[in-house]
């Protein structure tokens, strides 16, 4: 009998948390979802596949071309999820120059300079504010310790606040990816 309880009492719980849930699907002109808004009582997520380049804190390298998505592959994304004193916010838009490396990385290297020291890093994956340590350690950005990949990582800021741009060779010029890495709140 107390299992009963117990059962119905978590389903009549589940029921009040799944009534104040909100999910709101935007579309864009071709009928695929662009804006996803998810509100629960702990928490919201909003996702926008139409990230603008200003929010990364970035502008574009001259002559860069938006890079063009592929049916499964988004290219520019702005998603933010927040909760109960914590928070994740990620933009993130890519593009495509004839200009070789070299170039993109010096235009970018002093535009960072405005959000602190720049950092190069190495790496052979794209693994933006996922090196962010639980505990009392520093808020400084580091690179992987896998540092040397071809793809090269400028960071500037801090672990909790960090503007990144992946620079990754290509046949016939660059391609790149301005992101913006917020994290709010506990670890």
């Amino acid at each position: 009998m107390r299992s009963y309880k117990l059962a119905v009492i978590s389903s009549v719980a589940a029921l009040f948390v799944l009534a104040a849930c909100s999910v709101n699907v935007k579309k864009n002109e071709e009928g695929q979802d662009k804006n996803v808004d998810i509100k629960t009582p702990f928490a919201e997520i909003h996702v926008d596949k139409g990230a603008d380049v200003r929010d990364t804190g970035l502008p574009v390298y001259s002559g860069a071309r938006p890079k063009q998505n592929t049916e499964n592959d988004e290219k520019n994304a702005n998603v933010d999820i927040s909760g109960f004193g914590y928070g994740v916010k990620v933009v993130a838009v890519s593009y495509d120059s004839d200009d070789p490396p070299s170039k993109v990385i010096a235009y970018y290297k002093d535009q960072l300079k405005k959000y602190g020291s720049v950092l190069e890093c190495h790496t052979s994956n794209h693994n933006w504010g996922a090196n962010r340590s639980s505990g009392h350690e520093s808020d400084e950005l580091t690179c992987d310790a896998n540092d040397n990949g071809k793809t090269i990582e400028l960071k500037a800021g801090k672990k909790s606040n960090q503007h990144i741009v992946a620079i990754d060779p290509k046949d016939k010029g660059s391609e790149f990816a301005l992101v913006y890495v917020r994290l709010r709140g506990k670890d």
